[in-house]
């Protein structure tokens, strides 16, 4: 049964301005001077303007706006010849090139006006387009974010549709405002004093952050129904958790909200099998019941009971997409766990679960890593793609148990719940 329609004890407007802040001034952390630029769809306009207001105010040399129309990639992936799916524009390479040579800082608002639009299409061309626009971002993405030269952050507007997927028991207009206040309450906004409580949030997965990088841990060990899978670690990787400083000095949240504490695996190391607990969305599609198995790094088997052609056509992007390049461990005190919904949007359902990461690696959490060379990074095991998507595989079913480079086996999280000096 879904809870009843929330009553908010202040105006709607509050706590969007609330939240507007919060993605500006600790998810951005916009300084004076910096070049920002803030994407979401036209349905996101207001929150969209709400950021770009506050950046302002906070002495943003220009806000560039992106308002993007789903329709017309629908319409690109339909008509358009083979080919044509390939060409990327000169000047939106130009518009994120300028985020890293300036060390701007740039908002992703997620959260579908029409979550299901692609869900029809032919999944090859779907990826074909996908993949062209991230290869031909793929500075922005190697430099900007795995190198923390761009202060970046992704938050969520709700809309309608995305709503009724959540609560399909109430109007798609109730539902909006429903979750709303999932998402005000999520991100801490649904109290005036939001900033204190962010700040000793951040301290808090600061201190396990800590806490797993003394344990100098070389395999994590998940197991549950439906899963045994190893991920080994590099010497060299480092946790990650909470707030990061870019390489300009300023900290910044990639995600808003954010409950993980995450690190780069040596994806030569990756071994089992691993049941997804929870829907993903790649390329439009809402992808259930995943099974992935590993050999020597490699996903070499994949089960889905809806969308696995969609799924296989997004692991052949390049050799890279079937390695992983993210590991994280998520407890089940995470609030977006303890609300009970399933969210069908991965900023919010990866902060419910430890979760794996094809693609992309993140260099910044190998010590030393942004400095590294291709050669070097590749001595590691981190990994390197044109993608990068996170697969939920925790509940309050599965266990972590961490073995160290010195041999000592610590268990990290028992049926969901940290354990340890790691609780």
């Amino acid at each position: 049964m879904t809870p009843p329609l929330p009553t908010l004890s202040e105006p709607f407007t509050t706590y969007l301005e609330r939240y507007a802040d919060l993605v500006t001034t600790v998810g951005m952390n916009v300084q004076p001077g910096q070049v920002v630029a803030v994407r979401g769809e036209v349905i996101h306009r207001e929150l969209l303007f709400q950021i770009a207001k506050r950046a302002y105010q906070k002495g943003a040399k220009l806000v560039q706006c992106d308002l993007i129309e789903p329709r017309l990639a629908y319409e690109r992936v339909i008509e358009s010849q083979e080919d044509h799916l390939d060409f990327v524009s000169s000047a939106q390479r130009a518009r994120f090139d300028e985020l890293v040579e300036t060390q701007g800082a740039t908002c992703r608002i997620v959260g579908e006006e029409n979550p299901h639009l692609m869900s029809s299409l032919d999944p090859h061309r779907v990826n074909r387009a996908e993949v062209s626009a991230r290869r031909a971002l793929k500075r922005f993405y190697d430099d900007g974010i795995s190198k923390n030269l761009v202060q970046w952050t992704i938050c969520a507007g709700a809309t309608p549709g995305w709503a009724y997927c959540i609560f399909p028991d109430m109007s798609p207009e109730e539902a909006c405002l429903r979750l709303w206040e999932e998402i005000f309450r999520i991100t801490r906004v649904d109290t005036p004093d939001y900033l204190v409580r962010w700040d000793a949030h951040n301290k808090a997965l600061s201190r396990r952050e800590r806490v797993l990088n003394e344990m100098q841990i070389a395999t994590l060990h998940f197991t549950g129904p439906g899963t045994d899978l190893n991920v080994g670690l590099s010497p060299l990787a480092r946790f990650v958790g909470g707030a990061k400083s870019s390489q300009r000095g300023s900290l910044y949240e990639a995600n808003i909200p954010t409950e993980e504490c995450f690190t780069t695996p040596d994806w030569r190391l990756t071994h089992g099998v691993v049941r997804v607990t929870r829907p993903v969305t790649v390329n439009g599609v809402l992808i259930r019941d995943i099974v992935l198995e590993f050999e020597k790094g490699t996903i070499v088997r994949t089960e889905a009971s809806y969308g696995k052609a969609t799924l296989d056509a997004y692991l052949d992007s390049d050799e890279g997409a079937r390695r992983l390049g993210e590991v994280a461990l998520v407890g089940i005190d995470s609030p977006i766990y303890q609300s009970g919904l399933l969210f069908e949007e991965i900023l919010f359902d990866e902060n419910a679960a430890c979760h794996i990461a094809v693609g992309s690696a993140y260099h910044y959490c190998l010590e030393g890593g942004p400095a590294m060379t291709t050669e070097e990074r590749d001595a590691v095991g981190c990994n390197d793609s044109v993608v990068h998507t996170d697969f939920m595989i925790s509940d309050a079913a599965v266990s972590v148990e961490a073995r160290t480079h010195g041999g000592e086996s610590i268990s990290l999280i028992r049926r969901g719940e940290w354990q340890g000096t790691a609780r």
